[in-house]
C-alpha cells in the first residue's frame, strides 16, 4: 500500500511498473541492463476518491496523458531500486500537489501613502517629458 495522505492509500496492484534501458551515457552497463523505472497509473480505473480523480485529470502536467494515465519515468541512478523509489516519490508528490487546496486570496486596497507616491511619480515623469518637448510640439 502506498500512502498518499492519512486517509488515502493506493494498493500496489493499481501501479504498473516497467523496467527499461536508460538513455544517455554509461557505456556497456546502460546497454545491457534495464535500470530505468517507469511507473504507470490509470487514474480512471483507480480506487482514488472522486475528488482526487477530478483534480488529477484537470491538472496540466506533461506526465498525465489524455487517456487519464500517469506515466513517470526515472533513470537518474544506476540502481533499478533507487529509480523505482524516485518514481514512487514523484508520483506521491504529484498527487499531493494536485489535491492541495489553495487559500482564497483576499483583495486588499492600496494604502493612501502608496497612492500618493504613485501619483507623485507620474507627475514627476510627466514634468520630465514636458521639458523635453519643443515649443512647436503643442
Amino acid at each position: 500500500m502506498l500512502k498518499i495522505s492519512n486517509k488515502v492509500l493506493i494498493p500496489e496492484n493499481e501501479i504498473e511498473w516497467q523496467f527499461i534501458r536508460a538513455s544517455g551515457p554509461g557505456g556497456q552497463h546502460v546497454n545491457k541492463t534495464s535500470t530505468a523505472a517507469q511507473l504507470i497509473f490509470d487514474i480512471k480505473a483507480s480506487s482514488l476518491p472522486d475528488f482526487y480523480k477530478s483534480r488529477l485529470l484537470n491538472l496540466a502536467d506533461h506526465r498525465i496523458t489524455k487517456s487519464g494515465k500517469i506515466i513517470i519515468k526515472s533513470q537518474s541512478t544506476r540502481s533499478q531500486e533507487d529509480n523505482r523509489l524516485q518514481a514512487q516519490q514523484q508520483f506521491v508528490e504529484l498527487i499531493q500537489k494536485a489535491t492541495a487546496v489553495q487559500k482564497k486570496r483576499i483583495a486588499t486596497k492600496p494604502t493612501r501613502a502608496s497612492q500618493k507616491r504613485r501619483v507623485e511619480h507620474k507627475k514627476q515623469r510627466g514634468a520630465v517629458k514636458a521639458m523635453r518637448r519643443s515649443k512647436t510640439d503643442y
